[in-house]
């Protein structure tokens, strides 16, 4: 992995990075359920890479970067959420299909076309769902998530976790009911289940979202200036 381009590999350090960045546990069954692998699978990889020097695991079985690890996960991410940004605006694909096309292109990106990307883009911090670009100076703090909302507060939505962009079809279902970064929602009500019954505030949109407490876990928001 010298030069950083080895897709599978590159994939579990992305994966591991995400888990960490949104303060799951990083044990091998949480990794093998953010990529749809089987445990075997999971634990023979996350070995390789741990003999190579990208990650550490503890008695408590937690997997950590290394540091060359982490630089190359940073990298990775870097690389992703830039992609995502271009693909959205500079491409013209929709919100919810940029996860999927950066995941292609991260792997080959080369240090000049990443240049190239972020002058083009004007120096983004986030990408299109708010997540942070390493190497950025973005901060997640006072960022709040949605289930933990009071009713009928007002809140600006500012981030969506990798956790939900692996899911295409709740990235489509978000996109279509507008609940996206710079979204202004309130939440009317919850249910006994704590599915919450949102107000996107948009005179065109008019009708309730319904949000499971396991989605709102993983929205972040911001009370408006």
């Amino acid at each position: 992995m010298a030069d950083g381009y080895h897709p599978p590999l590159e994939e579990y350090l992305e994966a591991i990075y995400s888990l960490s960045e949104e303060g799951t546990s990083t044990i091998q069954a949480r990794v093998a359920e953010r990529l749809g692998h089987t445990p075997q699978t999971v634990s023979e990889t996350v070995h390789r890479l741990i003999d190579e020097g990208y990650l550490t695991i503890n008695q408590q079985k937690m997997i950590d970067f290394t540091p060359i690890g982490r630089k190359l996960s940073e990298s990775i991410v870097r690389r992703h959420r830039l992609a995502e940004r271009f693909i959205v605006e500079i491409v013209g694909l929709p919100w919810s299909q940029a996860h999927i096309e950066a995941g292609r292109w991260e792997h080959v990106i080369s240090p000049e076309v990443e240049k190239r990307f972020v002058e083009l883009l004007g120096n983004p911090t986030t990408c299109p769902h708010g997540n942070p670009i390493p190497g950025t100076p973005y901060s997640t703090t006072r960022q709040y998530p949605l289930s933990e909302i009071a009713n009928s507060t007002e809140v600006v939505v500012k981030r969506i976790t990798e956790q939900v962009e692996v899911s295409h079809e709740m990235l489509i279902y978000l996109e279509l009911n507008g609940i996206m970064p710079g979204s202004h929602v309130q939440i009317n009500a919850k249910t006994q289940d704590r599915t919450l019954m949102l107000e996107v505030l948009d005179p065109y949109k008019k009708e309730p979202v319904l949000i499971e407490n396991r989605l709102a876990d993983q929205i972040f928001c911001i009370l408006p200036q």
